[in-house]
């Protein structure tokens, strides 16, 4: 199934998160192009605070590999900003139906912590993505910095739906920093703050086949006259 959309509306109805993808590069001109246009996304009192580093190529693969040695070596994470939420009550309730509906169409039953495992190190490897965006900004931003890179990524997944570009945003990018912050020269004073796998989808993958509900409006929104 073709994801190009015209529409807002269409962008919205069609895209997904994709863990699966085609090794087929964007090309150079339309990747300048997306990006062009998302430095129109909103920002607080303008600061445009994110600054992407996007990985391809001969440099993402050594990502790659040193990211999935990072993850592997047993060390615990050392996220440059706070990732430590643990979800209560209906909210833990949703992670798990998320978490179900992805292992559902894999065909891998809760029991099977291997096969688990082994789908969350995908993570590190982009989903074989060809491309991968990490979303940095100066640490003592917070919270409003993190507002900002969250419209700014929000805008470029739109974009890339809107021609036929597939994506999945990945808190799991900023969970062992150290690799990318080395690539990237970062200063102490800057950091990584989560990133998005993108590219052509591999539209066969049963990882690909998940799809997630949403609450109803009344859950969502209360409109107060």
């Amino acid at each position: 199934m073709s994801l190009a959309a015209r529409s807002v509306s269409d962008v919205l109805k069609n895209r997904f998160s994709v863990r699966a993808f085609r090794s087929t590069p964007v090309p150079q001109a339309l990747l300048e192009e997306i990006f062009t246009l998302a430095r129109q996304a909103p920002s607080n009192c303008n600061v445009q605070p994110c600054r992407a580093y996007v990985v391809s190529g001969d440099k993402k693969d050594q990502l790659k590999a040193e990211l999935l040695a990072a993850v592997m070596s047993g060390k615990p994470a050392n996220p440059d900003f706070e990732w430590d939420v643990k979800y209560q009550g209906v909210h833990r309730e949703r992670q798990f139906g998320s978490a179900y509906a992805l292992y559902g169409a894999m065909g891998i039953e809760r029991t099977d912590k291997e096969r688990r495992q082994v789908a969350m190190l995908r993570n590190w490897s982009f989903f074989d993505a060809p491309h991968a965006a990490f979303f940095t900004m100066a640490k003592y931003l917070k919270l409003t910095g993190a507002v900002d890179l969250g419209i700014y990524a929000q805008t470029l997944a739109m974009l890339m739906t809107e021609r036929g570009i597939s994506s999945c945003m990945q808190g799991a990018l900023g969970m062992f920093p150290d690799p990318a912050r080395r690539m990237f020269g970062l200063p102490e004073d800057t950091g990584i703050l989560f990133g998005m796998s993108f590219g052509y989808a591999d539209e066969d993958a049963s990882a690909n086949k998940t799809r997630t509900d949403r609450v109803s409006l009344d859950t969502m929104v209360e409109f107060l006259n």
